[in-house]
């Protein structure tokens, strides 16, 4: 897997590069937001992983600009900014996933891993139609959930289970398959985990008229009241 790191620390760039290298990915670093536009261009990588306090242009403004170039290369942002709004302008701009530091190095290679998997299952589709569930709309693209002409303000863990739910409406998921899907190698969590981002993804959806239901045996599904 080829990524691109844009961080402006020195310290943190060089620890993920070695870090990252050591798990078998050729990453490619830049320091400046101006710079991390040629490179995105020049180099094709497979995941970008953007900080978004650069300088030259700031993170929000490379991610824009490649959006609006035709860059549709997965994003993660990584920041030290970790408040839902900001979270949610990642999203509306364009990102894919976002990390608030500190973080989890395990964490990071399993996004890491899952976006790459997300590029290369779009490989070869001339466009990702959005997934629908009644009035709620989820943008393959950018990775963003929207009811009606709003984002949902969601946590990572919530988004990634209402993405696995909705790509099956009125399909029942087990516990297990969405455990994987939301806790990706998570190997110190429990199962009963999934529980709890079912209990405040169910709360967010509350009125947007989508059904998140749980089927005792089998596991849930999401389907349009």
């Amino acid at each position: 897997m080829k990524v691109l790191l844009v961080e402006d620390d020195p310290t943190m760039r060089t620890t993920l590069q070695r870090a990252l290298g050591r798990r078998g990915m050729q990453v490619d670093s830049c320091d400046d937001g101006l710079r991390a536009l040629g490179a995105w261009q020049a180099g094709s990588p497979d995941v970008v992983v953007l900080d978004l306090t650069l300088p030259g242009l700031d993170g929000l403004q490379v991610l824009e600009q490649a959006r609006r170039s035709g860059l549709a290369t997965p994003v993660l942002i990584l920041t030290a900014r970790g408040t839902v709004g900001d979270r949610v302008i990642g999203l509306n701009t364009g990102a894919d996933d976002y990390l608030p530091k500190p973080f989890d190095l395990d964490e990071l290679v399993a996004r890491l891993h899952a976006l790459g998997r997300r590029r290369g299952d779009a490989a070869g589709q001339s466009e990702a139609a959005p997934l629908r569930v009644g009035e709620l709309r989820h943008e393959r693209d950018s990775g963003a959930v929207y009811f009606r002409d709003e984002v949902l303000e969601l946590t990572p863990r919530e988004a990634a289970l209402l993405q696995a739910l909705m790509a099956r409406p009125g399909h029942a998921l087990s516990k297990e398959r969405l455990f994987e899907l939301v806790f990706p190698g998570a190997d110190d969590v429990q199962y009963e985990a999934i529980e709890v981002v079912v209990y405040r993804l169910r709360k967010k959806l509350a009125h947007t008229g989508a059904v998140l239901m749980t089927l005792r045996g089998l596991g849930y599904l999401l389907k349009d009241a």
